[in-house]
């Protein structure tokens, strides 16, 4: 199949430092690759791929500081794919809704993967006006505040089932990776790390949106001598942080619409402490992989019994639920539908031109 992968510009695919929809774009790209199938990737020019690359921007759009409208760049690229579309069987956008009013127009099988929140007052209408829009949500629970959208699947994120390596010893300290900002609660991992005296390493970046509130609520808490602020983290670290730990903690207060980093934990054998918010009951099983709660006495009792848990079926966990391989199949699945719908309404319709 031809396929057309269409990802944003903020960050390469995969991104050199922190990023996930870039990450998940990348390793479905080269997955689909691998399967066979001719898959062209619309990205930063920095990007790196085993498909055939659209370099858009020059690099990716976060690196870069001569670029003071990011939005013209996915313009443009949208105008690049329309060119080309009738060189594809299908375009899959992953640019949440931007692309919507042109590729109701093309008349070529497309689905979007939707990678964020849902529940914004603003979407409802925009969903609506739009709702013939094949969509992929990526939990169960993304749905949720558009359950009449029009959705083709669930598919869960996978990664490389050699990208991480299995630990098979908990280590003494807890982990907290990803972003510092208010949704993800950096300053719950703190305090649940002081309360049973474990040491806390945090590896995550701050966007310049929440640069005002790691400042002013975090970065005090960091000067604590159980904390260490690592900053952020590539790829090649997050092996020896995470599969090193004792648990991950995942103390949001958000409906996350997945949580890449929980199976990221999982692929190192490492089990999870997380709050029950979002897609965290779907890829978290309660009492195997790790514990869900729902408050910080609760977290701070399950603290105890983690250890207890089986790191080798972590791993089996993930193997079984959230590699790469499962993930392009489940997407190829989509594709091979949606194309199968166009050509049948095709065939159904009359040729005008005939005599």
């Amino acid at each position: 199949m031809r396929i057309a992968q269409v990802s944003p510009l903020y960050e390469s695919v995969p991104p050199q430092g922190y990023g996930g929809t870039e990450r998940v774009v990348s390793y479905l790209t080269d997955e689909l690759v691998r399967l066979g199938h001719d898959v062209t990737l619309y990205a930063s020019g920095d990007s790196v791929t085993k498909a055939r690359l659209v370099p858009v921007s020059p690099r990716s759009l976060r690196l870069d500081r001569n670029c003071a409208d990011q939005m013209a760049h996915h313009i443009r690229m949208l105008e690049l794919v329309a060119k080309d579309a009738v060189n594809y069987d299908l375009i899959h956008y992953h640019v949440d809704y931007l692309h919507f009013p042109l590729s109701r127009r093309l008349g070529l099988p497309h689905v979007t993967t939707l990678h964020g929140r849902l529940d914004l007052p603003e979407l409802r209408p925009l969903y609506r006006e739009f709702r013939d829009v094949p969509v992929v949500s990526i939990s169960n629970a993304q749905r949720q505040p558009l359950p009449w959208a029009n959705w083709q699947a669930t598919v869960y994120h996978g990664l490389p089932s050699d990208l991480y390596q299995f630990h098979e010893r908990p280590g003494r300290y807890l982990a907290f990776l990803g972003r510092i900002s208010p949704e993800k609660r950096v300053d719950r991992a703190i305090e649940i790390a002081r309360r049973i005296g474990m040491p806390l390493k945090i590896a995550a970046k701050v966007d310049a949106a929440d640069r005002e509130y790691f400042e002013s609520t975090i970065e005090p808490l960091l000067g604590a001598p159980y904390v260490e602020y690592i900053g952020e983290i590539g790829e090649r670290d997050k092996n020896e942080l995470l599969g090193n730990a004792y648990a991950l903690l995942f103390p949001i207060d958000w409906p996350e619409p997945f949580g890449l980093v929980m199976i990221e934990a999982l692929a190192c054998g490492t089990p999870v402490i997380a709050y029950r918010r979002g897609s965290v009951s779907e890829i978290i099983e309660d009492g195997v992989t790790g514990f869900v709660v729902s408050d910080f006495d609760a977290a701070l009792q399950v603290a105890s019994r983690i250890a207890r848990l089986d790191r080798r079926r972590c791993r089996a966990v993930f193997e079984e639920r959230f590699v790469a391989g499962r993930m392009a199949r489940d997407y190829v699945s989509v594709y091979d539908r949606l194309v199968s719908a166009k050509a049948a309404r095709l065939t159904r319709t009359p040729d005008r031109g005939a005599a």
